[in-house]
């Protein structure tokens, strides 16, 4: 009886084609539920595969265009307390074939096993295929596979119409909802800068007042540290004055930490001595980190970067107590006659967090730039600890300092498939720590999102910057929070590169708003994208970046400066200063209207609140805001020009006060903040 149900479902199915995919029952087990949304990709820009599970077996996958990889994976992780035993696979073959680049579906198991399911190589069309293409009515694997903690789709960007799994199956345990954490808003204004925006042009070894003064308007400084000023020679480190650039790092860091600036130590591209064993066509100082020819998914492959970051964090970091002998610092080189030299110098204090280079999805490089989320996170493992001490003394940031923060490369794409690539990498060679979290090689999560028109959207053209709010910035912000979350144990996450152009032929510029100038709307959008990740939950924002590239040019981000060309402020420096000023200490608690956007903050239980209209159109909206017992509210609006806000004050009706906001935030309060 069940082999002829079988024949009567083959022959309906294959006749009937392009139908609806129902819940077919072999084995007297039925489908197994894929949620689309769930798989991940190891390769740029991503492309959702969801039409790949919806049931509708007539449509092209759209495996996107312009990946920098042309055979790639495909993964998705079995979560906490689900289980599935696959017995019988379906593909719908449709349109195309590929039987020279087959898709291949595998299961990784418990042990690390790594098991292949089933081959698709689109030669039959218009039905339904099984595992093995020499035996496309058998649906039923040749033995069933449990105990699986990931499937895998490996692909030359051809997939079935439609793809289903069937056996036993459990559900996962429910996500808990994510909790965000209470960080000050003097977080959200950090800049990004380099060497020379600390320095005095004429004296090399004094720090310049009017560019320190510039930097002062900022909390944070991300700062872009070329490798081979650090390791000009491979085995010899410089710091203060380095041998390449005459730079001292050590005064620059030392008076941020004075000045209570938190600096993000981002050490990008690879040195001279590094990009030697490249051939020549393929040179760039913004390739992988690693020899030419090194296996990227080894983390041995990365050992000469570990071992700067060791020594960096061995100077900078907080921990007295490391053996000398491990130092390397050139303590000849002079950039003159009878010049200053270096010193060794240990547990300076000076830095807490250290950037493992630069966006390290750089498709539009191609592959000698780029690293897939799994390479990325053997590359951290190096970097981060020596991967768990296994390459030896003198390796990684944790064995100089335990205590320094390490934060991934912000990703130029904003999307979480990379990240759970290295989430799944650390897990698989890392293990799990003893509370059950896995063992990351990194502390923060970190990503790049800039507004604008096209969103990241593939194949949509980019015109013009937008405000926040009109962006998926939030949305953004959310997946990288959920993932932070689920996989990572509210690992905090970072937005280290944001920003408006402010030259009108620019794709990234931001825009004059009725009687608001482009300065003026650039620094609008600016507090605005402050607040909205404030408001998401991401704990700390550097902008891009501190001084124009070039005041002239229309390339993109070549005018995204926070400062003037004389090292004065804009009016978006002048906004950050005077928030920070009055409200640095001040943390989001929640948002009360959403029409204007209405957000209430709390400093030790004082509440300030902050209203604005979230359009680009100079809109104005009245709204209501209840102080509570309070007789006279302030309310303050940042001043171009100024180190103060505008102020005033309003009576209360019973504690209510009622104001136009505007599309630049005001900030109430039912008490004078000093």
């Amino acid at each position: 009886m069940r082999i002829s149900l079988l024949t009567f479902l083959l022959v309906f199915i294959y006749l009937t084609g392009c139908s609806q995919s129902d819940n077919h029952d072999f084995h007297g087990r039925g489908k197994i539920p894929i949620y689309a949304k769930r798989w991940y990709q190891l390769n740029t820009p991503v492309q959702p595969i969801d039409e790949l599970f919806d049931n509708k077996q007539c449509q092209k996958i759209d495996a996107g265009h312009g990946k920098v990889l042309d055979n790639y994976d495909l993964w998705y992780p079995i979560l906490e307390g689900e289980h599935m035993t696959i017995d019988s696979i379906m593909m719908f073959d449709w349109e195309g074939s590929n039987a020279d680049k087959p898709t291949t579906i595998y299961a990784i198991l418990e042990d690390g096993k790594k098991v292949q399911l089933a081959v698709f190589t689109g030669m039959r069309y218009n039905g339904w295929n099984g595992p093995d293409p020499a035996k496309p009515d058998v649906y039923a694997l040749s033995r069933s596979i449990t105990n699986i903690r990931y499937l895998v789709i490996n692909t030359w960007g051809f997939f079935p119409g439609e793809l289903e799994f069937y056996g036993s199956y459990t559900p996962p345990a429910a996500i808990t909802p994510v909790v965000k954490k209470s960080v000050p808003l003097s977080n959200y204004f950090g800049v990004n800068a380099f060497e020379w925006d600390f320095m005095n042009p004429s004296d090399i070894l004094k720090l310049d007042p009017v560019r320190l003064n510039a930097i002062q308007s900022f909390t944070g400084v991300r700062h872009y540290l070329d490798w081979s000023k650090l390791e000009p020679k491979e085995g010899s480190y410089t710091f203060a004055l380095t041998e390449s650039g005459t730079w001292n790092y050590d005064t620059i860091y030392q008076w941020c930490r004075s000045q209570h600036i938190e600096v993000l130590a981002c050490i990008k591209t690879v040195p001279d001595w590094m990009q030697g064993s490249t051939p020549k066509d393929q040179h760039g100082d913004e390739n992988v980190p690693a020899r030419f020819g090194k296996d990227l998914s080894d983390p041995a492959s990365y050992i000469e970067q570990a071992r700067m970051s060791f020594q960096f964090a061995a100077r900078y970091g907080s921990n007295k107590n490391i053996d000398t002998r491990l130092i390397k610092v050139d303590t000849v080189f002079t950039p003159w006659p009878n010049g200053p030299r270096n010193i060794v110098r240990t547990g300076m204090n000076v830095v807490n967090y250290i950037e493992c280079d630069n966006e390290r999805d750089k498709w539009w490089q191609g592959r000698r730039a780029y690293q897939t989320g799994r390479e990325y996170a053997a590359n951290l493992s190096a970097f981060y600890d020596g991967n768990k001490n296994t390459m030896g003394p003198g390796i990684g940031v944790k064995n100089a300092d335990p205590s320094m923060k390490v934060v991934m490369a912000g990703l130029a794409d904003p999307n979480t498939d990379y990240v759970r690539g290295m989430i799944d990498w650390s897990i698989q060679h890392r293990g799990k720590k003893p509370d059950g979290s896995p063992d990351l090689p990194w502390d923060i999560i970190n990503y790049h999102y800039y507004c604008n028109d096209a969103d990241y959207i593939a194949d949509k053209r980019q015109t013009t910057g937008r405000a926040p709010e009109l962006t998926n910035a939030a949305k953004n912000a959310g997946d990288f929070m959920a993932v932070a979350h689920q996989f990572a144990h509210d690992m905090p996450v970072w937005v280290t590169e944001t920003g408006y152009d402010v030259h009108q032929n620019s794709i990234q510029k931001a825009i004059p708003i009725n009687k608001r100038s482009v300065l003026e709307t650039q620094a609008d959008w600016c507090l605005r994208t402050s607040l909205l990740y404030a408001r998401s939950g991401i704990q700390k924002v550097f902008f891009y970046e501190l001084m124009d590239d070039n005041p002239k040019s229309d390339t993109k981000f070549a005018t995204s400066g926070l400062i003037n060309a004389n090292r004065s402020r804009r009016p978006v420096a002048d906004y950050m200063y005077q928030v920070n000023k009055l409200f640095g200490k001040y943390t989001y608690d929640a948002t009360i209207d959403n029409n204007p956007i209405v957000d209430r903050y709390n400093n030790n239980g004082k509440l300030m609140y902050i209203a604005f209209v979230p359009d680009e159109k100079g809109k104005t909206a009245s709204c209501t805001i209840d102080l509570g017992s309070a007789a006279t509210a302030w309310i303050y609006t940042p001043k171009t020009g100024s180190t103060q806000m505008n102020v005033v004050q309003q009576k209360t009706t019973g504690g209510k006060i009622t104001i136009t906001a505007t599309e630049t935030p005001v900030f109430v309060v039912g008490y004078e903040v000093k």
